[in-house]
């Protein structure tokens, strides 16, 4: 007997007392009153909030982005950054090295001292933003190598929960494009719960609320 038939043969064992035509344990009224688009009074506090809660920085501004990223900049003690192709060229601030990312490899990342990009859409409740590879957001190597992730997002991008993201990425999903949800510096904990930052992605994430 095979490893796979030895398996089946313990399931069919284990539920010889089910009876296959019972009721479902959920409960599909009920699942149909889950209110998925619950309200939010202020989305961009909202994100605000949770962003902070994941060890990141918010920069709330009406204008001035590129005033913003300098004093950014300066506040990390970085110089080169790398910027994604299609962003707003206001946004980029004189006085640091600025390389557009198409004229970057995986080494030349790695070199930079940080990383300048927008976003397509962000998620209030969740404090995430999201990137696609659109324009101003760049392929994924670009948010993944550097130490440093600057992120301008506008409040008219953002959405209160997880379902209207969903609905709002579809087309970029059929589309085949790359989607990466970004909730705060990248993270991981081993087994006795020890966080180490900087493992999977950017150490430091600065985020950029334009609105």
């Amino acid at each position: 007997m095979s490893a796979r038939d030895d398996i089946l043969r313990r399931v069919r064992e284990a539920t010889t007392d089910v009876d296959s035509r019972s009721e479902p344990a959920w409960d599909p009224e009920a699942e149909a009153t889950y209110d998925r688009n619950p309200p939010v009074e202020d989305p961009a506090a909202l994100l605000a909030e949770r962003i902070e809660d994941f060890n990141a920085t918010v920069t709330r501004i009406d204008g001035g982005v590129a005033d913003a990223i300098a004093a950014i900049a300066a506040r990390h003690g970085a110089k080169r950054f790398a910027y994604a192709r299609g962003l707003e060229p206001e946004w980029l601030p004189d006085g640091l090295d600025l390389v557009e990312e198409p004229e970057l490899s995986v080494q030349d990342l790695d070199e930079v001292d940080g990383v300048i990009t927008g976003c397509t859409l962000a998620i209030a409740a969740t404090g995430t933003f999201v990137l696609d590879g659109g324009a101003g957001q760049g392929p994924r190597r670009l948010t993944l190598v550097p130490d440093l992730h600057v992120c301008i997002v506008g409040v008219d991008q953002i959405v209160p929960g997880v379902p209207q993201a969903v609905a709002a990425l579809r087309d970029a999903a059929a589309a085949g494009r790359p989607l990466t949800f970004v909730s705060g510096p990248s993270a991981t904990s081993d087994i006795e719960l020890d966080r180490v930052e900087g493992v999977h992605g950017p150490r430091r994430l600065e985020v950029v609320l334009l609105g």
